[in-house]
C-alpha cells in the first residue's frame, strides 16, 4: 500500500496551534486531490487542509476537536487506491481552485474559467492555452493583494518575486513588507517606548532609573516581525492557492492570441511561464545622490537606516519627507542629534499650511533640527564620518558633519530590466508605466499598479489598485476615487489627511468653511499624555459636502479612517457632528471638529 500523510499546513508565525474541526470524510471513503477534507480553526482564521492526492482516506490519525500543530500528521491516504475510488469519490461542496504549487496543472484548470470574464478584461481568451491565467510580477502590498484577489475570483494565479534577506533566503512582501513600511513602524514604535521609559512615566507617578539601550534586540525584534508578516504571506498563497514562483521577472513576449510569456530567473536557472493577463506590481526604489554612493554604513537610504548597529552621535538626513522625517524621528529618539537638510522652501509642503506650521513648531520642540531652502553641495564621506557642504536659504556656504547620512530624497519606479519593449511597452522619462483609470496599460491584457504607475506611492493605494485590476481581469466594474486616499505620516504625533487642502481649494475657486478642534481639549488625550496637535475639517460652504480631513496627533492614522468614509460616501460635515462618538476617545475630536465647521463645537 503507497500511502501519503496529511500534515496540518504552515501556519501564521504567531499563531502555534490550531482546533481541528469536523472530518468531512471518513476512514475508506474514496478522496479527490484537493477536496477539502477539514477545517482547522486557530484564533485569527480558519484554515482548510485539502487532500494531497487522488486515494482512499486510510485513517483519521487527530478525531474532531483535537488541538494540532503546524507539520502534525493529522491523516494518511492510500494512494494506491486511487483508480478505483477516483470515480467514487464526491467533489466537496466548495471546491478550490487546481493545485497552485503544480504548474502544471494550472492550464487544465484555468480553462474553466468563464469566456466573458477574460474578453471583458481585455486578456487572451479563455480558451487560449497558458500555464495560468494571471501572473503577477511583485509581492509587495499590491502584488499579493493582486495574486490573492484574482484567486479568490476563481483564478489560477502565479506571483513571480525575487527578492532575498541578507541570508539569501527568499521573502515575499517586497519592500514595504522587508525593509519598509512594517520594519519602520516596529523601529518608530521601540523608539517611542525607549524615550517614554526616559522622559514621560514621571507625570504618572512610575519612577524609572537607569534606563538603557538594547538596539542589538531591537532590531531583532524589527526582524521577528518582518520574519511574521512576510512568513503570512507566504502562509496567505498556500490558503489562495497561488503559485510563488522565484526569480526575476521579465517579458519574453507576446503571441498573438495574447497569451503573455514571462521569464523567472533565479541565478542560472531560468524558465518561461505564460499567462492570460500580467500584472506588473515591481514596486520602486530608493532615489539616491548623483555622485554619493550609498553603502548602508555611513551613507544610508531606508535600507541601511533601519539596521545600524550603533546610535550615531551625529545625524545628517538630507530630505524632510515622509521617509526623512520617520526615520530622523527614531534616531533623534534612541539618542542621535539629528540634522534635516531639505531642497525645498517650505516645510511638508503638500500637507495643509496649518498642519505644517504646527508640525514644524512640535519637531522642533521635540529637538529635530530642519534646514529649509538648501542647495546641496559635495558630500564627502571617510572611514568614521561624512561631510556635507550646502548653502542655506540665503546663500551662504555651510558645512555639516555628521557620523551618517540617511539620504531620504524620494523613490523611483522598478521597471528597469522589465523586458518591457518584449511586449510592446514602455515607460515614460520617469520611469513609470501609463496606465488608464483601471491601471490598463497599452498592450491589452497588461496592467500595472503601484509605485510604478501615477499617483502616489503608498502601500494602500497599491493595494486597492490590486483588488480593482483583479476585478477587472474577472469582468467586473471596480472603481477608485484617489481624492479617497489617505496619507500618513508616522512622526509623534502623526500625520494623517485626505481629501483637499486649503490651497487646492482656494486654487479651485471653491468657496469653503473650517472647523478645528484641538487635542489638548479632548479628556482621553490628556488622559493618555499625549494632548499635542489638533483635527481640522474643510467642507464645502454652500452644500456642507466634507472635502478634506486633517489630522495632527496621536493615533492620526487610525483616526483618518473616519475621514475616508466620510469622503468616499460624500458626506457633509454635519453627518460627522450627528454621528455619536464614544466617550472619553480621540475620536470625539472628529466630531467636535465637524461641529466647529458650523461654529458650534461644544466642548471648546
Amino acid at each position: 500500500m503507497a500511502t501519503i500523510e496529511v500534515k496540518v499546513p504552515q501556519l501564521s508565525e504567531s499563531v502555534s496551534e490550531a482546533t481541528l474541526l469536523q472530518w468531512k470524510k471518513k476512514p475508506g471513503e474514496a478522496v479527490q486531490r484537493d477536496e477539502i477534507l477539514v477545517e482547522l480553526e486557530t484564533d485569527k482564521v480558519t484554515l482548510e487542509v485539502p487532500c494531497p492526492d487522488n486515494g482512499v482516506l486510510a485513517q483519521i490519525v487527530k478525531p474532531d476537536g483535537a488541538i494540532v500543530h503546524a507539520d502534525e500528521v493529522i491523516a494518511v491516504v492510500d494512494t494506491d487506491a486511487k483508480a478505483a475510488a477516483a470515480p467514487a469519490a464526491t467533489p466537496a461542496p466548495a471546491p478550490a481552485p487546481a493545485p497552485a504549487a503544480a504548474p502544471a496543472a494550472a492550464p487544465a484548470a484555468a480553462s474553466a474559467a468563464p469566456t466573458v470574464a477574460a474578453a471583458t478584461g481585455g486578456g487572451a481568451s479563455a480558451s487560449a492555452k497558458a500555464d495560468f491565467d494571471v501572473i503577477v510580477i511583485g509581492s509587495g502590498p499590491g502584488g499579493y493583494i493582486a495574486a490573492i484577489r484574482a484567486a479568490q475570483l476563481g483564478k489560477t494565479v502565479a506571483c513571480i518575486e525575487e527578492w532575498k534577506d541578507e541570508a539569501g533566503k527568499p521573502r515575499l512582501g517586497g519592500t514595504c513588507l522587508n525593509v519598509g513600511c512594517i520594519p519602520s513602524k516596529a523601529l518608530l514604535a521601540s523608539s517611542e517606548h525607549f524615550e517614554h521609559a526616559q522622559h514621560g512615566m514621571a507625570d504618572h507617578g512610575v519612577q524609572i532609573k537607569g534606563v538603557s539601550l538594547d538596539l542589538t534586540q531591537m532590531i531583532r525584534r524589527k526582524a521577528a516581525i518582518v520574519d511574521k508578516f512576510t512568513g503570512g504571506v507566504e502562509f496567505l498563497f498556500r490558503k489562495n492557492k497561488v503559485t510563488w514562483i522565484k526569480g526575476h521577472g521579465k517579458f519574453k513576449g507576446r503571441a498573438a492570441d495574447g497569451v503573455v510569456t514571462v521569464e523567472a530567473s533565479d541565478g542560472s536557472d531560468t524558465k518561461p511561464y505564460t499567462a492570460r493577463n500580467v500584472i506588473i506590481a515591481t514596486g520602486s526604489k530608493a532615489r539616491h545622490l548623483p555622485g554619493v554612493p550609498v553603502d548602508n554604513k555611513i551613507v544610508s537610504d531606508n535600507e541601511g537606516a533601519l539596521s545600524f548597529d550603533s546610535v550615531p552621535k551625529k545625524l545628517a538626513v538630507i530630505g524632510a519627507g515622509v521617509v526623512g522625517l520617520e526615520l530622523g524621528s527614531v534616531w533623534r529618539r534612541l539618542g542621535a542629534e539629528v540634522t534635516i537638510l531639505e531642497a525645498l522652501p517650505a516645510f511638508l509642503g503638500a500637507v495643509d499650511d496649518a498642519i505644517a506650521k504646527e508640525a514644524a513648531k512640535v519637531f522642533k520642540k521635540q529637538g529635530l533640527t530642519i534646514h529649509l531652502g538648501v542647495n546641496i553641495g559635495e558630500v564627502k564621506t571617510k572611514p568614521k564620518g561624512v561631510t556635507i557642504a550646502y548653502k542655506d536659504q540665503a546663500g551662504a556656504e555651510q558645512k555639516l558633519e555628521a557620523d551618517r547620512l540617511i539620504v531620504s530624497i524620494g523613490r523611483v519606479p522598478n521597471t528597469d530590466n522589465l523586458g518591457l519593449d518584449a511586449v510592446g511597452l514602455s515607460a515614460d522619462a520617469r520611469g513609470f508605466i501609463p496606465v488608464d483609470d483601471n491601471c490598463r496599460t497599452a498592450v491589452p491584457g497588461i496592467y500595472a499598479i503601484g509605485d510604478v504607475v501615477r499617483g502616489p506611492m503608498l502601500a494602500h493605494k497599491a493595494e486597492d489598485e490590486g483588488v480593482m485590476v483583479a476585478e477587472v481581469i474577472d469582468g467586473q466594474k471596480p472603481h477608485i476615487d484617489y481624492n479617497c486616499i489617505p496619507w500618513v505620516i508616522y512622526t509623534e504625533p502623526e500625520i494623517a489627511w485626505v481629501g483637499k487642502t486649503e490651497a487646492q481649494l482656494k486654487a479651485e475657486g471653491r468657496e469653503y468653511r473650517t472647523g478645528q478642534f484641538p487635542m489638548q481639549a479632548n479628556g482621553r488625550a490628556m488622559g493618555m499624555g499625549r494632548p499635542d496637535g489638533f483635527i481640522k475639517m474643510i467642507a464645502d460652504a454652500k452644500t456642507d459636502e466634507l472635502l478634506g480631513v486633517h489630522i495632527i496627533a496621536a493615533n492620526a492614522s487610525d483616526l483618518i479612517a473616519e475621514g475616508v468614509v466620510a469622503l468616499e460616501f460624500k458626506a457633509a460635515s454635519e453627518d460627522i457632528g450627528m454621528i455619536c462618538h464614544p466617550h472619553p476617545s480621540l475620536s470625539e475630536v472628529m466630531r467636535e471638529a465637524a461641529l466647529a465647521v458650523q461654529k458650534r463645537a461644544l466642548n471648546m
